[in-house]
This record gives structure tokens, C-alpha cells and sequence, in this order.
């Protein structure tokens, strides 16, 4: 990119990065994304005093409506806070109902939880409906039929900053949609697999995780987790040792998107006091735009984490990453593992650490290694082996796993 191309984006961005963020009295750590989308996203009624009940719901519009769905709803529903854990708040996601009848008992559910969109209300699928690869994912399963449940996550749609990648707000979310959608009149079993990509992948396992002490009334038969975030202390440190602070990093979008979770948690933490005036434009707009399209600002500005950062941002992540993690990973139900060895955004050294950690803590893991698929890949390419999982792990399968033989290489 040439000099001049590259000062004109950084001149435009941050005109637009002024413009949203003019004076510091406006900036509250707690509203970044907010905007109104339509009056069934606003919910002004006395909340219920219980999480999972079903507050309103409408259909869908063609562009958040799946091909083999025959029913498409907007529901919103009641759950419980994720960060202090204690106030009922609004969230907002849908229910998809494959064609044809239901069997006795209602139609099998699946409950997906999406990969990062982003932290802004534009962004939730509710809304902005799905990436056309998570479409075709979900697609394949309706035709399957299993119905499909999916949380657009607290904050996202819905007011409040979506506290992004903190797995105990995902797993509320997650497990306060299945029982709106259990408790209510909908044909759906009471059954539930929990499967999600990436960020969602974390989800889905943090919902297993926190389902014992959390909703132990939901009866999880499985979980499927493809591209899975691990972040703990010592997945964290080999990241930090293995940073190329020179080098373009489309990736840094993850960064920046978590930053705004440290600051939820820490009053003393601002993001802006560590983006240089370089990044901060592109930084900035985690507040109005989809992670798609930062990661494209990112990639045309050439940014590096060097450029990116005044002053190094780890030591303060790590508070965002102690809540990124999982409780116990404990888990009765039988878990699939998908990882893609060409996975740079999750690596296969992140996913293998997990695996061992939860095989360690008694937990039941088939893992499936796919060399040649990178993150998004391992979506559309894993069902051949997930869908006759979900399958087993409806009929009650014994599903013992392969922790003995770890197929995820554990370096790179």
C-alpha cells in the first residue's frame, strides 16, 4: 500500500472515530454498541423475577430466516445477568422449526451459539441475520430434523455492552433461550444439544460447564465445539511469547473487542489510554461496526500490534481472560472437538490444550484433527463426522471419546 493511500484511510477513520467518541463524558464502558434497532429490542415492562421466560416474539424477516426452516422467530427472553451474576436483563435470539410434522415428544433441539460478529447491537444475528457459511451449517442440521434455538448473547440487539467472550454471560444466555423455548408451547423435546463455532464453541462448552450449578434441570445429551477459544493462563503466555509485534495482524480486531470486556470489569482500565493515535480510528469502531469489517479496516491500514498499541495491553488483558475461561471442565455430556490445523485464529496447539485439560478433569472428548482446513473451513467440512455424533449422543450412545490417543497436535 502506498504512503499516501494508507494516511488517507487513517485520516478518514479518524474523523469517524471523532465523531462517535467527541468527549470523554460521552464514553461509558457500559453502553459501546448501543443503538435501537426496532421496538421489539426495547423492553420497558416489568422484567419476571425468574431468567428463561419468554417475554415477547415475532417472525422473522427474510434476511435473518433460514432455507429449510419453516418456522423463523425473533423471540426475547428473560436471563440472568453474566458479570456480577445477579439481575434479570432482556436478551434477544431466535428459534428455527425444521418442515414437516413433529415426532412425539417435539422436534430434537439443537442450541447454537454464533462465533464473534462483534460487540455492536447491528451486529446481532437476530438482526443482521447469519454469515452465509453458519446458514448453510444450521441448514444442514434442520434438514436433519433437529430444531435449532440461538442466543444472540446479552448486549447484543439488546441494551448494555455484549461482555464478549466472557463465558458465564454466553452460557446464561445460551441456557436461559432453551428454557424459554422448553418451558413455553413451542414442539420442541427437552433434550438439548449445545453446539457453536469459535466464540460459540466456547459458549457451548461453557454452558455444559455452568449447566450443573446453573440450569441442572436441562438435560445437555451432547456438545459440539468447532474452532474452540482455550485461554488459559498457560495457553496465554505461549501467545505472548509467540507475538510478532512487527508483523500485519489481521487478528487484532479480537484484541480490540476485548479490551471493551476489561473495561466492563476494571474502572481504571481504558482501552484508549493504550491504542495509539494510529489505531485508534480503526479501534474506535467496535462500537458501530462488525468484526468483519474491522478486520478488513485492520488489514487495509497494515497494522501491526507495534503501531496498534502505545503500551502494551497484556497484563491488563488478563482480566479478561479469567473470565473467558470455564469452571470446572467437568462435563457429563459427551463433547466433539472440531479443529482445523491450518486454524490460526483458535491454533491447534489452543485446541489441543484444551482437550487434555478436560480430559484431565473427567470429561468425555472425541476430537476430529482436520489438516487442511483453517477456522471457517472446519464449519462446513465437519458435519460428516459431527451429524452422526449429534445423532449417538440423542439416542443415548455410548460415546467414550479418544482423550487415550490425543489427535490435535499439541505444538506447532
Amino acid at each position: 500500500m502506498g504512503e499516501m493511500k494508507r494516511i488517507g484511510i487513517w485520516a478518514g477513520l479518524f474523523a469517524i472515530g471523532l465523531a462517535g467518541c467527541s468527549a470523554e463524558e460521552q464514553y461509558d464502558p457500559h453502553t459501546i454498541g448501543d443503538s435501537t434497532l426496532s421496538e421489539f429490542y426495547e423492553y420497558s415492562d416489568a422484567l419476571p423475577d425468574q431468567p428463561g421466560q419468554l417475554l415477547r416474539q415475532e417472525p422473522l424477516e427474510a434476511k435473518q430466516s433460514l432455507d429449510n426452516a419453516a418456522v423463523n422467530v425473533r423471540l426475547l427472553y428473560s436471563s440472568t445477568e453474566g458479570l456480577e451474576g445477579e439481575a434479570i436483563v432482556p436478551v434477544s435470539g431466535v428459534l428455527y422449526l425444521p418442515d414437516g410434522e413433529a415426532p412425539e415428544g417435539g422436534w430434537p433441539l439443537m442450541a447454537w451459539t454464533h462465533g464473534t460478529v462483534g460487540i455492536a447491537d447491528i451486529c446481532a444475528p437476530s438482526y443482521n441475520g447469519r454469515q452465509s457459511q453458519d446458514e448453510d451449517y444450521i441448514n444442514r442440521f434442520l434438514a436433519e430434523g433437529y430444531a435449532v434455538v440461538a442466543s444472540d448473547y446479552q448486549g447484543l440487539g439488546t441494551k448494555g455492552t455484549h461482555p464478549y467472550l466472557a463465558t458465564q454471560a454466553a452460557s446464561h444466555s445460551n441456557l436461559d433461550i432453551i428454557r424459554a423455548v422448553t418451558g413455553g408451547e413451542f414442539p420442541v423435546g427437552k433434550r438439548v444439544v449445545l453446539f457453536g463455532q469459535s466464540q460459540g464453541a466456547g459458549a457451548a462448552i461453557a454452558s455444559a460447564d455452568y449447566a450443573a450449578t446453573y440450569a441442572p434441570e436441562i438435560d445437555i445429551a451432547g456438545v459440539l465445539a468447532t474452532g474452540a477459544p482455550y485461554l488459559s493462563p498457560r495457553v496465554v503466555a505461549a501467545m505472548e511469547r509467540l507475538q510478532q509485534p512487527d508483523r500485519i495482524d489481521p487478528l487484532l480486531g479480537y484484541t480490540f473487542l476485548g479490551m471493551t470486556l476489561v473495561e466492563q470489569v476494571d474502572p481504571q482500565f481504558r482501552m484508549r489510554d493504550y491504542i495509539t493515535d494510529e489505531a485508534w480510528p480503526i479501534a474506535s469502531r467496535v462500537k458501530d461496526a462488525c468484526y468483519a469489517e474491522i478486520k478488513d479496516l485492520v488489514v487495509e491500514a497494515e497494522l501491526t500490534r507495534a503501531m496498534s498499541f502505545s503500551q502494551s495491553p497484556n497484563d491488563a488483558m488478563r482480566q479478561g481472560f479469567a473470565l473467558m475461561g470455564y469452571p470446572t471442565l467437568n462435563i457429563t455430556a459427551p463433547i466433539f472437538l472440531g479443529t482445523g490445523g491450518l486454524d490460526r485464529d483458535t491454533p491447534p496447539a489452543m485446541q489441543a490444550s484444551l482437550m487434555q485439560d478436560l480430559c484431565e478433569a473427567g470429561s468425555r472428548v472425541t476430537a476430529h484433527y482436520y489438516p487442511d482446513l483453517d477456522h471457517r473451513a472446519v464449519v462446513p467440512h465437519s458435519p460428516v463426522d459431527s451429524i452422526p455424533f449429534v445423532k449417538a449422543a440423542f439416542e443415548g450412545a455410548d460415546l467414550p471419546g479418544n482423550c487415550d490417543a490425543i489427535p490435535i497436535p499439541l505444538t506447532q
